[in-house]
Order: C-alpha cells, then sequence, then structure tokens
C-alpha cells in the first residue's frame, strides 16, 4: 500500500512537472531569444505571461473534461498539445511565432497540472491527502532545481532552440508513463453524471463558496510572487547583479530547495496542529520574510546575498501554503474533482500572468520592481488569510 501511494505521488508529481519545467528550463536564455529575436525584454516576457494564461485558463475544460471522461484522456490530449507546442517554439523565425506557439504549450502542460490534483482527491481526503500532495509537490520541485541547469547545459551545448526539442521529448516520455504505469482513478459509474451541464453547475456552486475562492486566492497570490520572480529574475540576476547562467540556475534553485523540503512537513505539521493553523502560521512567516526584503531594498540595499536569504526564508513557508490551501479548497467537493482543480488552477495561474503583466509595465532590469510585486502579493496572501481562515473559525463554533 505504501508503495502504491509513493509511486502515485512520483508519477504524478513528474506529470505536473512537465509544464514548469518547460517554463524554468528555458529561464536562462531570456536575453539570449531576445538579442537572436531582435526583442526587447516585454516582448520576451511576453512569452511567458501567454504561457501563464493558456495554462490556466483552459484548465476550466481539462478538468470537467476529466471529470466527463476519465482521468487519462485528456492527459494523453494535453502532452500532445504541449509537444506541437513545443516543436513549434523550437522552429520559430521571429517572437511572435514564439510567442503563439508558447500559449499553445501551454494549453496542452496545463492538463498535466489539473488532473494529477483531481487524482489526489479521487484517492485521499485530510491529511492523506496533504501527505500525497507534499509528496507530489517534492517531485514537482524537482523542476526549478534540475530546470534551469539542465537548461544553461543546453543551451552551451547547443542553442536556446534545443530546449524546446528536449521538454517535447518529455512529453513523449510522459505519454508513455500514462499508458503504462498510471491507472485510471474515474470510475465509469461516476462519469455518467458528469456532463456540460454538471460543469456549469459544479463552476456555479464554487464561484458562491467563499471558502473555495479564499483558499484558492491565498494559494495563488502566494504562486503569483513565485511568477514574478520567474518573469525578472533572469534580468535581475544575469543583467543586474552580472551572474553567469550557470550561476544563474544554482541561485535560481536554492529558492526550490527551501519549497520542497519545506514541504515535506506538511503532513506531520497538519496531524499535530491541523491544516487550518499550518496555513495561518506559514502565511504570517512568508508575509514577514517579504516585507523585511521589501523594506531593505527600498531603503536602498542592493546586495545578491540579502535577495537570496529572504526569498530562501520566504518560499520555504510557501512550501506550506501551496498544498495545504489545495487540500482544503478541495476537501468539500470530491464529487467535482476534477472541476474544483481546474477552477483552482484556473485562478493560481491567471493571477501569475496578471502580476507578471503589471511588474512587467514597471521592469526595468533592476531589483526594486521585482521586489515589489513579490511584497504586494504575500500582503495580499496575507491580507486574504487573516480575513478567511478568522471567518471560517468563528463559522465552526457551534452555536449554543
Amino acid at each position: 500500500m505504501q508503495t502504491r501511494f509513493v509511486r502515485n505521488a512520483v508519477i504524478l508529481g513528474l506529470l505536473s512537472a512537465i509544464g514548469p519545467f518547460a517554463i524554468d528550463m528555458y529561464l536562462p536564455a531570456l536575453p539570449t531569444i531576445g538579442q537572436n529575436l531582435n526583442a526587447d525584454i516585454r516582448s520576451v516576457q511576453l512569452s511567458l505571461m501567454l504561457f501563464f494564461v493558456s495554462f490556466g485558463a483552459f484548465q476550466l475544460i481539462f478538468g470537467p473534461i476529466s471529470d466527463m471522461f476519465g482521468r487519462k484522456l485528456p492527459l494523453y490530449i494535453g502532452l500532445i498539445l504541449f509537444a506541437i507546442g513545443g516543436i513549434g517554439c523550437a522552429l520559430a523565425p521571429d517572437i511572435t511565432t514564439l510567442n503563439f506557439f508558447r500559449f499553445i504549450q501551454g494549453i496542452g502542460a496545463c492538463a498535466g497540472m489539473v488532473i494529477p490534483r483531481a487524482v489526489v482527491r479521487d484517492l485521499h481526503t485530510g491529511i492523506d491527502a496533504a501527505r500525497m500532495m507534499s509528496l507530489l509537490m517534492l517531485v514537482f520541485s524537482i523542476s526549478p532545481i534540475l530546470a534551469p541547469v539542465t537548461g544553461s547545459l543546453v543551451i552551451s551545448l547547443a542553442d536556446w532552440r534545443a530546449v524546446f526539442w528536449v521538454v517535447t521529448v518529455a512529453a513523449v516520455l510522459g505519454f508513455i508513463m500514462i499508458a503504462t504505469m498510471l491507472p485510471e482513478t474515474r470510475p465509469k459509474e461516476l462519469r455518467v453524471a458528469s456532463g456540460v451541464g454538471t460543469a456549469l453547475s459544479g463552476y456555479r456552486l464554487l464561484l458562491g463558496d467563499w471558502n473555495f475562492l479564499a483558499l484558492s486566492f491565498i494559494g495563488g497570490f502566494g504562486i503569483a510572487s513565485f511568477f514574478s520572480y520567474l518573469a525578472n529574475s533572469p534580468f535581475v540576476l544575469i543583467g543586474h547583479f552580472g551572474l553567469s547562467p550557470t550561476l544563474y540556475s544554482v541561485f535560481f534553485s536554492i529558492n526550490a530547495v527551501s519549497f520542497f523540503t519545506v514541504a515535506q512537513f506538511t503532513g506531520k505539521l497538519a496531524d499535530r496542529f491541523g491544516l487550518r493553523k499550518v496555513v495561518r502560521i506559514a502565511v504570517v512567516g512568508y508575509f514577514a520574510a517579504m516585507a523585511l526584503l521589501f523594506a531593505l531594498t527600498a531603503s536602498g540595499v542592493d546586495r545578491l546575498d540579502v535577495l537570496a536569504a529572504c526569498l530562501f526564508v520566504g518560499y520555504g513557508f510557501l512550501g506550506l501554503v501551496i498544498p495545504t490551501t489545495a487540500v482544503l479548497a478541495m476537501e468539500e467537493h470530491g464529487e467535482i474533482a476534477g472541476t474544483a482543480s481546474a477552477l483552482m488552477g484556473t485562478l493560481h495561474f491567471v493571477t501569475g500572468a496578471v502580476a507578471v503583466a503589471v511588474i512587467g509595465l514597471f521592469a526595468d532590469g533592476t531589483v526594486l520592481p521585482m521586489v515589489t510585486g513579490i511584497a504586494a502579493c504575500a500582503l495580499i496572501t496575507f491580507i486574504l488569510s487573516q480575513v478567511a481562515l478568522r471567518q471560517r473559525r468563528v463559522a465552526e463554533v457551534p452555536a449554543e
């Protein structure tokens, strides 16, 4: 039983990581892509934002499809679209073509994000779900560690186009893994009751559920702060601080190590203190670290070690926030797990895309715009958690 538990977590984590791998692996190449395709910073960042938008928005389609037709079929479709997008990016002659195929690639990648969360809910609830989600996050977090390093290695041996050939091969391997190793967790008898009408009713239910929306946005703005770092860090760390693409990859990986290491304590902490208390404490730690970073940067401190330390601590706390809010948001919606996962994922990634777009208006390659965006996302997360979780505690007190 334990072996199957770990195996499923590893498979789901790897499927979830394919899309983010396509983000993180090409980050060291962003300045080079701009030079090669004669594009400015905002045009190159648009390739990232478009990926976020399609990655988030099309989860609204893949989630209900997985409720109607099972979990495996939409995963196959998603990986095929992802491979088509990867080939198009590898052959793109200009930034417009690259951005178009990044959008297509994001459509395919979102299946690997939304459906594994639904599979977790199919199999487990409560603390067991939190444990599997944290294991999934462990595998998922391999991407920010290995992807930039792998990307810089591929770029040094070939060029930035080779990055997209590599992720296309990863999609093919994912297709084989689903066919041979992943069981179908959505029984046919449950699919009979699912349809377009059910999906629309499910979305109406979820959009009227304040608890679901608040928890989704707590995680969403936490993820948005990381997206803001993703979009701006190549220009800040390579352009402003002068790191090489390889050193940038190492620096970038440090935050991922903090994130997934702390995430592994989710199950034990939740078992001892409860999921909601873990969220409240983690959000406070996350906000405190990012607020300190903003205060230091705004006061004129422009040091790489300070940036590294604050991000390491802040994203460590975020490693507790993301899996716990995901489990709590879906806890009461097992019958529409795919739809709930889809809406939550869409809220996460559209929030991230908006954050990237807003910060992009002020981006100038220096530290302050990036840090301001990260701190703003942390502040919103803190405010939401204080309001939402306090209201929930009051609601849970039985009337006398």
